[in-house]
């Protein structure tokens, strides 16, 4: 390819260092890549919690415009964040290895309660404006307040470290990727059984056009086959439900040999009580199969 691949993202810390982990991937394939910076309704809306937001696709609508009006060549997202159905003329082409899945809590030293479940003090305001960790952290957490929490990771922490919250919930990877120094704080990692993360968690979505098979031959090498198999299983779980980021569900897939394993978190509304379930077997298609007749039971 004699052309430059332009990727479009985001322009938060977090999404530049995806997109610059990709555009280093390609570039040692020996290709030409430059970013493009796009700015979407998720970024421009700061005061509402998700749930409160109208609509789907707040962190990728403009960016998928972008490839469909062929201004980039490549999308760049959070797995999480995408709709489990594409826009027509557009396909995940690649995703690569994945990162911890987990969800951390950290905590302001003075509000830690080593006795006290995630080791949060009695009363502890916890900011968050994710669902499926309001109603997660309610069950195991019963007396903590809720107050929502949006901006990006720094923006989060520095809202934590300015006292504004006991605590906040926040994706691993991303701190992680971040490489944000936490030592300030108490850090709980939640167990991904225990905490279930959301659908396809630290896992990296690389879109481009149907029918573009130059790029998707290319975005190929940066694929990972046991972590589509498990995001798979999660997605899947998600579309049938008919979800989104406003839906009390977390459901995480690992690949143990040959059988999968599958652990769902699941509440009807943020107002219900959450359920657990897991599942193992070899066969994905019975995972999704029995985890959806359990959830549909509830």
């Amino acid at each position: 390819m004699n052309r430059t691949i332009v990727i479009g993202t985001r322009g938060s810390d977090l999404a530049l260092w995806q997109a610059n982990y990709t555009k280093d991937a390609l570039e040692n394939l020996g290709f030409k890549v430059e970013l493009k910076i796009i700015r979407t309704r998720g970024d421009q809306i700061q005061h509402l919690s998700f749930d409160k937001m109208e609509g789907k696709g707040f962190f990728t609508k403009e960016i998928e415009e972008a490839l469909l009006s062929k201004s980039v060549d490549i999308a760049v997202h959070s797995h999480k964040d995408l709709e489990t159905t594409p826009p027509a003329g557009l396909v995940i082409a690649s995703v690569p290895v994945r990162a911890n899945v987990e969800d951390i809590l950290l905590i302001n030293k003075e509000s830690v309660s080593t006795e006290r479940t995630f080791g949060l003090k009695e009363n502890a305001i916890v900011g968050t404006s994710s669902v499926r960790r309001k109603v997660q952290l309610a069950f195991h957490c019963p007396e903590t307040e809720v107050k929502d929490l949006r901006g990006n990771v720094p923006t989060r922490i520095q809202k934590l470290r300015e006292k504004q919250y006991d605590a906040i919930l926040l994706a691993r990877a991303g701190v992680e990727r971040l490489e944000i120094d936490l030592s300030e704080f108490h850090v709980e990692i939640l167990p991904s059984q225990q905490f279930v993360p959301a659908p396809a968690q630290g896992a990296l979505a690389l879109q481009c056009r149907v029918g573009d098979e130059e790029i998707i031959s290319i975005l190929n090498h940066l694929n990972h086959e046991s972590t589509v198999e498990c995001v798979f299983i999660e997605r899947e779980i998600l579309r049938q439900m008919n979800g989104g980021c406003q839906l009390p569900l977390g459901a995480f897939a690992v690949k143990e040999g040959n059988t999968f394993v599958c652990h769902l978190a699941f509440a009807k509304t943020v107002n219900d009580e959450v359920s657990y379930f897991s599942m193992r077997n070899e066969e994905p298609q019975q995972i999704i199969n029995h985890l959806l007749g359990l959830i549909q039971s509830t």
